[in-house]
Order: structure tokens, then C-alpha cells, then sequence
């Protein structure tokens, strides 16, 4: 079809939504003048049927997914945020549960170009807790009504794998209708299963990345992605309920690379999902990268409800970061959790992954008091309760 004036191609999709919908693509010619608006309502109105078509069959393509991450709209995030909400709420109702973290050590043997614990970082401040410190922070937790705690840290060789089993044998002793879980990175089988047998619930441990060649630009040659792919493998084999996840905008990260996660955990279906986006920090070589997205953050928390809506997806403490009202609007976009810290406070300020970590000085109970007034002030209710994945 001739039109007046300057001419540019564009692919229409028409749709007929009479029950069945049939997309039928026509080729036109159209003036540029009608171009943009044009273009605007047909991206949105096809980016809405692959979010009604994830929430029917619960994937999609890798070239649906890229589509996805490249033109969606901000009403496109709200229209995804709606129905993961609605879906969270028909598995989780109004409940959000807690996780009281601990931050046991920030000795790390690795060089994660991204992390503020990296061996290379002479800047920071090492230190570790005890044994005893740890089951006072636990104490301190129960108190507060948190039944799940996350003993986390770097990669500290000083803990050994009997002494991290005593220290969960001990927490599930004290706290038998808690749950643990543990954040301490790569590991072997055998370790996996010494910490499963002496009573480990849990295990997160994000892939950061499903695309090997985006992994190798983010981590030093000693790492490597089939070892943790392995050791997300394992970890599921052996009973425990697993976390993977992603960081959203770190540096090369591509729509590619976004959609090899959505493809990744789609199939690979952890019982928990960490997504935040990334964060700088002033003392590791991408100090001068800039900040991913909150928007797709939220975005990504929506789909991955959508995709598997029995997930416990954390609304992030980086969430929380980049925005004030983050981890609201986080849960908002489909999230269940929230992750206070119950490491003492004054070590609090020396776990930094990266840069201008919220909530550093509050004590446990300030924390605790906080989030449920956050969640108060949304319609949600913050519960006593382990929360255990649910499996519908």
C-alpha cells in the first residue's frame, strides 16, 4: 500500500481476540508520522499476549523472551505485576514470610569481579563469627518470630564442613520448628550431603548467569560455570530445597543472557529464586559500572511467578537498596519474602557486597518492626512460620 509522504516498512500484527485469538501479520507501508504510535500499540499489545501466554503454559520461546526483555513497556511490567500478584496471592495468600540472616564471615578465597568480599579487595575489614555468635544471633532471631534462618558467607576455608555441620546440628537442636539454610557457595557432593544429613533445609546459591560465555566475564579463570550448574544439580538431588538467581544488569548482560536465565530456571524449577538487580561496589574492577535496572528487576520477579508460581522469590535487600519503597513494590511484582539481617550490628557494615547496603545499623527488632509495617502499609502480613516451598 502507497502512502504519502516519507515511506517505512513495518510489520503489523492484527489480531482478532474473539475467544481463540488468530494473529494474522500483514506487511504495510506506512508515513513515519504514524509510525511511532503505531509501532508503541502493537509492541504492547503482542508483548501482552506473551505474558498471558507465560501465564498459561509457563514458558515461552528464547526469541519470545528476548522480544520481551527489548521492548517491554512500563505498562507491560504492570500488567505482568498484576497477574503475579494474583497468582502469588492464590498459592501464598497475603502471607510474607521472613528469613533472618546471618552473616557468619566475609572471608572469601574467590575474585567475583562484581563482589565488595572479593580476596582482592585489601579495603575491607575481615572478620567472623563464632560459633556461639551465631546461635545468639538465632536466639535473637526466634524472639523476633523468624523461623528460618540463612547462614551465609564467603567461601571461608576456616569453616570447615564438620564445623558447619555442628553449627546446624546445634540451631536445629535449640529451634526444632525452624528451618536453616545455607548461602556458602561451591562445594563439593560430599560436603552438600555431610550438611543435609546433620539437618540443612536449604541451600541457596545463584547461577548469576546461565550464559557460560557472560559467567566467564564475571568471574575470575579459577571459576567455572559447569562447576556451579554442578553444584545446583547436586544440591537438588540430595532433597534440598534450592535457590538459584540472577543478577539483573550486571555488566555484558544481554536480553540473550536474560532469556537463557528464564530458559534456565524453567527447566532446572528452584524451589526459591534471589533476583536483584546489580550493584557496584567502589572496590572491585567494576566500580564504575552502572546500576541495573529496578524496573526489569521487578519485571524478572514478575515472570518468574508467572512461570513457576510456587516459587519463594525474596523481595531483595538490593531492591531495597536502589529504591526506598523496593522490596514494597517488590512484593507488589509477585515476591513472598523478605530477608532481614540478624548479624550483630557491629559487623554489619564490613558484608558489603556492594555499595550503600541498607539497614546496616538497625537492630534485629528495629528490622523486624519495620518490614511489618512495610508490608502493613501494601495489604500484606509479615508470619510467623518457616515457609516452606509449597508444591501444588
Amino acid at each position: 500500500m502507497k502512502a504519502f509522504g516519507t515511506e517505512v516498512e513495518v510489520w503489523l500484527l492484527c489480531s482478532c481476540c474473539v475467544r481463540n485469538a488468530v494473529a494474522l501479520v500483514f506487511l504495510y507501508r506506512l508515513p513515519w508520522k504514524y509510525n511511532s504510535e503505531m509501532k508503541e500499540e502493537i509492541v504492547m499489545s503482542s508483548n501482552k499476549q506473551l505474558i498471558d501466554k507465560l501465564h498459561e503454559k509457563k514458558g515461552l520461546t528464547k526469541d519470545e523472551w528476548i522480544q520481551l526483555f527489548e521492548s517491554y513497556t512500563e505498562e507491560d511490567r504492570l500488567y505482568a505485576a498484576e497477574k503475579a500478584r494474583a497468582v502469588a496471592d492464590s498459592v501464598y495468600g497475603k502471607d510474607v514470610y521472613i528469613r533472618g540472616i546471618v552473616e557468619f564471615s566475609n572471608v572469601c578465597p574467590n575474585n567475583c569481579l562484581y563482589c565488595g568480599l572479593r580476596a582482592g579487595n585489601k579495603n575491607i575489614d575481615r572478620y567472623r563469627l563464632d560459633e556461639d555468635d551465631i546461635m545468639e544471633c538465632c536466639r535473637d532471631g526466634y524472639k523476633y518470630g523468624f523461623r528460618t534462618f540463612v547462614l551465609q558467607s564467603g567461601e571461608d576455608p576456616h569453616f570447615t564442613t564438620e564445623m558447619i555441620c555442628r553449627i546446624v546440628k546445634r540451631i536445629k537442636e535449640e529451634f526444632p520448628d525452624c528451618a536453616v539454610t545455607l548461602s556458602i557457595g561451591e562445594k563439593s557432593y560430599e560436603d552438600y550431603k555431610a550438611y543435609r544429613d546433620a539437618g540443612a533445609d536449604r541451600y541457596l546459591l545463584r547461577h548469576e548467569t546461565a550464559n557460560e560465555e557472560h559467567y566467564k566475564k564475571l568471574h575470575s579463570e579459577s571459576m567455572s560455570w559447569q562447576n556451579r550448574i554442578r553444584c545446583l544439580r547436586d544440591l537438588k538431588s540430595l532433597g534440598y530445597q534450592v535457590g538459584c538467581g540472577v543478577m539483573i544488569g550486571s555488566p555484558y548482560q544481554t536480553s540473550e543472557c536474560l532469556a537463557d536465565d528464564m530458559i534456565f530456571m524453567g527447566e532446572f524449577k528452584p524451589e526459591m529464586i534471589g533476583l536483584g538487580p546489580f550493584l557496584p561496589h567502589s572496590d572491585t574492577p567494576f566500580r564504575d559500572e552502572p546500576k541495573g535496572s529496578y524496573e526489569t528487576t521487578l519485571f524478572m520477579i514478575s515472570l518468574c511467578r508467572l512461570m513457576l508460581p510456587e516459587a519463594l522469590i525474596p523481595a531483595t535487600t538490593a531492591l531495597g537498596t536502589i529504591r526506598g519503597n523496593g522490596r514494597e513494590q517488590g512484593v507488589l511484582a509477585g515476591a513472598n519474602v523478605i530477608m532481614p539481617n540478624l548479624s550483630p550490628v557491629q559487623v554489619r557494615d564490613k558484608y558489603m557486597l556492594y555499595d550503600n547496603k541498607i539497614c546496616t545499623g538497625d537492630s534485629s527488632s528495629e528490622c523486624r518492626g519495620c518490614i511489618e509495617n512495610r508490608m502493613e502499609s501494601i495489604g500484606y502480613k509479615v508470619v510467623i512460620s518457616r515457609g516452606d516451598h509449597k508444591k501444588l
